[in-house]
């Protein structure tokens, strides 16, 4: 699954990855990533970004999550002045790329927004969906919780 490469330098950085087309979750420079599949018409994914928002500080504000967790939004039929509204309108914290044409989100098997998919990656390269979830999380520090214990990260 290729995703368009954001093109602030900021969230390359945050992402780890070079400035290109294109790059895969597998490339992201962390342990694991989580995934919000949303569409900027979706009033469940406007309702559920105020939560998301608090699950990236949470993330960022301790050094060692920081290092190991990164967070991306795919705007699901979105264009990327879509995308770029919705990340303005939510201030939305970390990268979000667009979808127009739906590649990404029929390849995810055609998922309702929002829905979250959390990566595992390995030192070898190789990564796993460990954790998949339709609908809004609920409270972020629980839903961080789960997924440090899902991912064996604790």
């Amino acid at each position: 699954m290729r995703l368009p490469v954001p093109q602030k330098a900021e969230e390359l950085d945050y992402l780890g990855i070079s400035r290109k087309d294109f790059f895969t979750i597998p490339e992201v420079k962390a342990e694991l990533v989580i995934v919000e599949v949303f569409s900027m018409y979706c009033p469940h994914c406007q309702k559920e970004a105020p939560a998301v928002n608090e699950l990236y500080k949470m993330i960022e504000a301790d050094q060692e999550l920081k290092r190991r967790i990164k967070i991306i939004g795919i705007g699901a039929g979105n264009s990327t002045y879509e995308v770029e509204t919705f990340k303005k309108h939510y201030s939305v914290p970390f990268p979000l790329v667009p979808d127009p044409d739906y590649k990404t989100h029929d390849a995810i098997g055609k998922v309702r927004t929002p829905h979250f998919l959390v990566v595992r990656l390995q030192a070898d390269g190789s990564h796993k969906v460990i954790y998949s979830q339709a609908g809004g999380f609920g409270e972020p520090k629980e839903f961080l919780n789960l997924l440090l214990s899902k991912s064996k990260m604790k």
